[in-house]
């Protein structure tokens, strides 16, 4: 078996992988040697990886070395050729995602929304080109937000129900992030399939599933991306 590990702004992703199948994940709020040893039971570890959104606690480190982690970094190989100017500044989430992607749908120019905290928007064409693309406020950032820099806004959460005019301001704060948001991803989508053909549209993160209910167009929903993407990343460097 191998073991995944992806830290996330607010979560931690652990998953075991036997060669390219997923054989099971669990989300935890942080790392520690109790949960990892709880999750993995009697399995043997052939190889692990570890990606982070943010910086590694002192006790982290030391559970990732223990474990002989690698720490995914650019100085790894990947499957993709990147265009991205910026790659020291490139969240390892992102390219993961569109690795998994890739390999999901092989020649295929795919769009991967990962929404979670932030909203991204990457591209990826049928060569493996990764193109880059957008980073905006997750669905909750908004919401919190509005909160946080008003003085009377209260804090709300996403709805089922969303009205096109609210018609109170609890009902105009939800039309406004629900409505905007839809709308933010709607003409990305729209704009890029006007220079590309035969688009796969993926969506990831925790807040997939309120995409896939308000999209009227086809997607498709993987919660397990960037957890692919870090497995196929692990197996192109061995």
């Amino acid at each position: 078996m191998k073991l995944i590990i992806d830290i996330g702004n607010s979560k931690v992703k652990l998953a075991l992988f036997l060669k390219k199948e997923l054989v099971k994940t669990i989300t935890i709020n942080k790392i520690t040697q109790k949960l990892i040893s709880k999750f993995c039971l009697d399995v043997k570890i052939i190889s692990s990886i570890l990606s982070t959104v943010r910086d590694l606690s002192v006790l982290e480190k030391k559970i990732v070395k223990d474990l002989g982690c690698r720490i995914l970094n650019l100085n790894m190989n990947f499957p993709i050729t990147s265009r991205y100017k910026s790659m020291d500044s490139l969240g390892m989430d992102r390219l993961s995602a569109v690795i998994g992607a890739s390999f999901n749908f092989p020649k295929k120019n795919i769009l991967v929304f990962d929404a979670g905290t932030c909203l991204t928007m990457d591209c990826i064409d049928n060569n493996k080109n990764y193109l880059g693309g957008r980073i905006s406020p997750g669905l909750s950032m908004r919401f919190k937000s509005l909160n946080h820099f008003t003085d009377k806004l209260p804090l709300l959460s996403s709805s089922k129900d969303s009205l096109l005019i609210g018609n109170d301001t609890k009902s105009s704060i939800i039309s406004g992030v629900q409505n905007g948001i839809i709308a933010e991803v709607n003409s990305f989508i729209s704009d890029y399939t006007k220079q590309n053909k035969d688009i796969v549209v993926i969506f990831t993160g925790g807040d997939y599933s309120f995409f896939e209910k308000e999209l009227k167009i086809s997607i498709f929903a993987d919660p397990f991306l960037v957890l692919k993407g870090l497995n196929e990343i692990l197996d192109f460097n061995e």
